[in-house]
């Protein structure tokens, strides 16, 4: 019984739930063949291969019938005349939502060196999109105090309509940090960052297929994600149950779940469908 209400509880969250996908060739014909028209579909940021990567797979995915959601990293655009193209360009391919990181581009391409400097003139621009999202921080930053990732959200509270948490495999960390922001006064709705089962050796070929220079950069970011996917302690059903009263707490304004696929989209999708069936018992497993 108890299995049969948190499934309940928590299927709204997993029944519209984004897939994250990163801008490779094969990415397109991934998400046709196993996700439905209709879902929400982000499309990351990559240095390597470039902006034009994600906005040229957001418009195909947009096209063909999905709420497709470009990331615009920050330290990638150059400046205001270059984000009025963009916002004009994707304007005219019916896309109204993005999501806005600083990104890791080094070295930044203009003017721009975090989120918050590009959502100000997103902002001057005349808020040209209906959605703007933001980073959340729920496990500390590699290289930025929780502090400062705290009051980081704080000061983007005015130009973003919604939160992504990045990805968590503490609990207990979660839990906190939504309580931390709530308190703190930061009332935007929260979608939860959670790294669907995916498999460690098809993890590392996508982290090669991101380009050489590129690669490093991805793995010694994600290092102990990597880890923490691949190790077989890591379940994304467990974390559910162990945080499912808070993501389906009022007070907690979570709204819904961003799987990060890694391009594993077939996977993490059947994955998904398969917590939604009723006779499924593994939600609490």
């Amino acid at each position: 019984m108890r299995s049969k209400r948190r499934r309940q509880s928590l299927a709204p969250l997993l029944r519209d739930a984004r897939l994250e996908v990163l801008p490779t060739p094969t990415a397109e014909q991934r998400i046709i063949e196993n996700v439905a028209a209709g879902r929400t579909i982000t499309v990351t940021a990559s240095p390597n291969r470039g902006l034009e990567a994600t906005l040229e797979l957001a418009e195909r995915l947009a096209g063909s019938g999905y709420r497709a959601v470009p990331h615009l990293a920050a330290r990638m655009v150059s400046g205001r005349s270059e984000l009025t193209e963009i916002s004009e360009r994707l304007a005219a391919a019916g896309i109204d939502t993005v999501f806005v990181p600083a990104g890791d581009a080094d070295p930044i391409a203009g003017d721009y060196s975090s989120a918050v400097d590009l959502l100000e003139d997103l902002t001057a621009l005349g808020s040209p999109f209906g959605h703007v999202g933001v980073t959340g921080y729920p496990e500390s930053h590699p290289t930025i105090g929780d502090d400062v990732t705290v009051q980081s959200m704080w000061d983007k509270r005015r130009y973003a309509t919604y939160i992504v948490s990045n990805m968590c495999f503490d609990p207990g960390a979660l839990r906190h940090w939504i309580a931390r922001i709530r308190k703190r006064g930061i009332t935007l709705p929260v979608l939860v960052g959670l790294a669907g089962p995916v498999e460690r050796t098809k993890l590392l070929a996508m982290a090669t297929k991101i380009g050489v220079g590129e690669s490093t950069r991805f793995l010694t970011k994600n290092k102990a994600n990597v880890a923490k996917i691949a190790s077989p302690g890591y379940s994304p059903e467990r974390f559910l149950d162990k945080t499912a009263a808070t993501l389906t707490a009022p007070e907690s304004l979570v709204t819904g779940l961003h799987l990060f696929t890694f391009n594993q989209v077939a996977e993490v999708e059947r994955w998904r469908q398969r917590l939604l069936t009723a006779e499924d018992p593994s939600l609490v497993g």
